[in-house]
């Protein structure tokens, strides 16, 4: 098990490269984290929400994304509480502090979803979550030593030299655990360094002798890292990116979800994109992107408030696109309602008004992988669907894709200048990322994103090969 000194360590980095590093040594691997919180879901092929880290190992690890690889997801809806997904499928929402009675709760069929990988697997890499040294959450604990000691596993402690203080985060977090939890390392590993290695060769060692931890490898930044896909907010960069000519922005809310959506729209050499962050207007720019949020009516409010809706407006006169994205696509019709208050307190709220719609949101979840054709272009499409709601009204006589099944999806305005969709994933594929850009006058990189990432998760395994100490690692998961 990866345990950090705190979140943002690079926990899940360093899984997916080790992964890929031992695929591609042959085993049979297989990537956990009992709990993760964090509203940038995957979809399984059999229907379950996982977070996006994992469905990213699981494609170092060349195995389709299982719920079994994430069986506790918390969705934050608020700043103190969230949704609770359980191997897969809605199970609950709770507040943050009733939550720490529930997990218990939920231990059973953890350990449940942990043995399910066991028995297909020659070695499980587990992932913890925040930090392990959060004594004050250790009883109850499902996701960091509270599972290790369920599951009986040995422990290795990441620190983060980037953000300072690495030295007094590693030993303090042996300070700060109970003798039990902190014999269950076995080894550290200082990641994210900078400049010249062999200056930290005094500090390892001095981690060493104080922990008495095995040293298992100081690595260096990896450049690409940005290549990957983001797993929280706070990894994405604000402000422009990329020097192309086609600019995109996109409105930075607080319950931003599955905001890799955009990954492979800033791979594109002629496009710019910039995350607009609070307090600063929408630029003039070619692309408004609305993306998904966890809490609709909550982030629409937000944008009204910040005076994105004027920003929008003149956009929109000014003859600029405008495409909302799932939670994006509900802002842009003409209501909302959560009538049973699925993301929040109940009620309604005038929408945008871009597109003729009305949304309803449930407590059912729409949660599925997708297949289809763009309208009217005909280009191929495929992603997923993961949203609590349904739209209706005259917009939807203007779809913007037409399904496997038969079924359509989205609305597109009369002059066409705005769309929405409930569909995820549309920029992905070489096809369908390549008309939506030549409708905007830009001819497409001909890349997939996939191969895109595993070209990346390929560069991270012969990194972590050349700074890790991996027997070591490997010694330390022998009985």
């Amino acid at each position: 098990m990866f345990q950090g000194t705190g979140s943002n360590v690079g926990k899940s980095v360093l899984v997916a490269g080790l992964a890929r590093v031992l695929t591609r040594r042959g085993l049979r691997v297989r990537p956990f984290k009992p709990q993760n919180m964090s509203n940038n879901a995957a979809v399984t092929a059999d229907g379950g929400e996982i977070g996006r880290a994992q469905a990213l190992q699981a494609l170092a690890c060349g195995v389709p994304a299982s719920v079994h690889m994430n069986p506790v997801l918390l969705k934050p809806q608020s700043e103190q509480g969230s949704q609770i997904i359980l191997q897969g499928k809605v199970w609950g929402q709770e507040q943050a502090r009733a939550y720490q009675e529930v997990k218990s709760l939920l231990m059973p069929a953890v350990l449940d979803s942990f043995a399910r990988l066991q028995e297909e697997a020659d070695i499980v890499l587990v992932e913890g979550a925040g930090s392990a040294s959060e004594v004050n959450l250790r009883r109850n604990d499902i996701a960091n030593m509270g599972f290790a000691e369920a599951a009986d596993l040995p422990v290795i402690l990441i620190g983060d030299i980037d953000r300072g203080g690495v030295i007094a985060s590693l030993v303090g977090t042996k300070n700060v655990l109970a003798s039990s939890d902190h014999e269950r390392i076995k080894g550290f590993i200082v990641n994210r360094m900078r400049g010249d290695s062999s200056l930290f060769n005094d500090g390892m060692r001095f981690i060493a002798d104080r922990t008495g931890w095995a040293p298992c490898g100081l690595v260096p930044f990896f450049d690409r890292m940005r290549e990957l896909p983001p797993e929280d907010t706070g990894d994405l960069v604000m402000g422009w990116q990329g020097s192309g000519a086609l600019r995109i922005a996109v409105p930075m809310m607080p319950m931003i979800a599955n905001f890799d959506d955009l990954d492979a729209l800033r791979a594109e050499p002629d496009v710019s994109m910039a995350f607009i962050p609070p307090g600063q207007a929408l630029p003039i720019c070619d692309l408004v992107i609305l993306p998904g949020s966890k809490a609709t009516m909550g982030d629409l409010a937000f944008f009204i408030a910040q005076g994105w809706d004027v920003d929008l407006k003149a956009h929109f006169r000014r003859g600029g696109h405008i495409l909302g994205l799932c939670g994006g696509y509900q802002m842009l019709g003409r209501l909302i309602a959560d009538p049973e208050g699925v993301e929040g307190k109940a009620g309604s709220c005038a929408g945008l008004g871009y597109l003729e719609i009305e949304t309803v949101l449930m407590p059912s979840k729409t949660v599925r992988q997708i297949e289809g054709v763009l309208l009217p272009s005909g280009a191929s499409v495929c992603g997923y669907e993961i949203h609590a709601g349904a739209s209706f009204g005259p917009g939807l006589k203007h779809p913007f894709v037409r399904l496997s099944d038969g079924r359509f999806d989205g609305a597109r305005s009369k002059e066409g200048l705005v769309c929405g969709t409930y569909l995820h994933g549309l920029f992905d594929h070489s096809a369908s990322r390549s008309a939506l850009l030549t409708q905007l006058g830009i001819v497409s990189e001909p890349f997939e994103n996939t191969r895109r990432i595993l070209d990346t998760l390929d560069a991270l395994a012969d990194h972590l090969e050349e700074h890790l100490d991996l027997e070591r690692i490997l010694f330390s998961c022998r009985r």
